[in-house]
């Protein structure tokens, strides 16, 4: 249990896909105006993820190695297109308003990264998982960028009015310019956090070091005149 914790927290904190790695910027710079958009689009990604890392595991045996890639791309292809139909079924006004963005995670390389780097190469559970963690953490990021945006250039979140009437939209932050600050501003305050953590986790192991050091200094000390 706590090695699939572990790969949960990796996937949506330690390794965050788009904020640490830096993978599927297209689809986070275009469909994070609103937050609506931007949680349909995460959701929509982590459940061809899942779906097709489950698919790529248990067939990682029977793919032959010369035509990989091009196999995970049908089997991503197949799930997409049944997310996009059930979009298009159930959340029709959520499907127009992402448009080309659906069947472009054909192509996301968040999803094609985990089919090579983790689904191929581990059992089914593990990367259902992996799956899940990498899912959530792509969603999570798109809407915390959302929210900034969305709320910072139209002064809502989700439809509903947060800032005072009195408060002047910064609309720069819902143009193509302001997805680029924003989501600058959000990964450099995340390297910061992730520097700060480093850096306490080293002072902490050097401390404890010298500790264990001036420990058994001190307990040669007592031996050398016990022995005397």
């Amino acid at each position: 249990m706590n090695k699939y914790l572990k790969q949960l927290k990796e996937g949506l904190l330690d390794n965050n896909p788009t904020l640490v790695q830096l993978l599927g910027m297209c689809p986070t710079l275009a469909t994070t105006t609103s937050v609506e958009n931007a949680f349909g689009m995460g959701l929509a990604a982590t459940a061809v993820l899942i779906c097709s890392n489950l698919f790529i595991s248990l067939l990682r045996k029977f793919i032959p190695q010369q035509v990989r890639i091009a196999a995970y791309i049908v089997i991503i292809s197949g799930f997409v297109t049944a997310v996009e139909l059930l979009m298009r079924a159930y959340f029709y006004s959520l499907y127009q308003a992402l448009g080309l963005f659906i069947p472009l995670i054909v192509v996301n390389c968040i999803i094609l990264a985990r089919a090579e780097a983790f689904a191929s190469k581990n059992p089914v559970l593990p990367s259902i998982v992996d799956g899940v963690g990498m899912g959530l953490g792509f969603t999570f990021a798109l809407v915390l960028i959302a929210v900034v945006r969305e709320l910072l250039g139209a002064g809502t979140i989700l439809g509903i009015r947060i800032m005072p009437e009195a408060y002047e939209p910064m609309v720069i932050f819902v143009l193509p310019a302001g997805a680029f600050m924003t989501l600058g501003f959000i990964i450099a305050a995340v390297q910061k956090i992730r520097n700060t953590a480093e850096e306490k986790k080293r002072l902490a192991t050097i401390e404890e070091n010298r500790h264990l050091k001036q420990t058994h200094e001190e307990t040669n000390e007592e031996e050398e005149v016990v022995t005397v």
